[in-house]
């Protein structure tokens, strides 16, 4: 069994819009929370912050620790090629805060789009669970 380790930002601003980047890798292209998988040996808030600014061209502060989301996705369901086993997928999942940047698009990368979102229209945005998962965190926490 593979291990995928990655950190994400719950990113809320002060007029209920949730910051997400368009995820363009596997079946079907959704919005999810910024974030993405750590480097070998790097801190997970460092992940969290780095992954943020490459998808949306913010920097952001990391806070609390949300929580930790485990899953463990069948070898039939892997988006990567050739990949004959399960995969367990560690997600670490923070609040964080704009603290500077501009939002733009990343290229070359699994998104392609950063927008802001009002928090009451998520129910007809095409999403990944993760934004949920997320969002149900942070609810926990205020």
């Amino acid at each position: 069994m593979d291990t995928r380790i990655a950190a994400y930002a719950v990113i809320i601003d002060a007029d209920d819009r949730i910051l997400l980047a368009h995820w363009n890798e596997g079946r079907r292209a959704a919005w999810t929370l910024p974030g993405g998988g750590l480097e070998p040996g790097e801190d997970p808030e460092h992940a969290a912050r780095r992954e943020v600014r490459e998808e949306t061209g913010y920097r952001a502060a990391v806070g609390e620790l949300l929580g930790i989301h485990s899953r463990v996705i069948p070898a039939t369901r892997r988006l990567t090629p050739g990949a004959t086993g399960p995969l367990h997928a560690l997600r670490i999942v923070y609040r964080g805060r704009v603290t500077g940047g501009r939002l733009r698009n990343e290229t070359n990368g699994s998104t392609d789009r950063a927008e802001w979102f009002p928090l009451q229209s998520l129910h007809a945005l095409r999403r990944v669970k993760l934004v949920d998962i997320g969002l149900r965190m942070a609810e926990r926490r205020d």
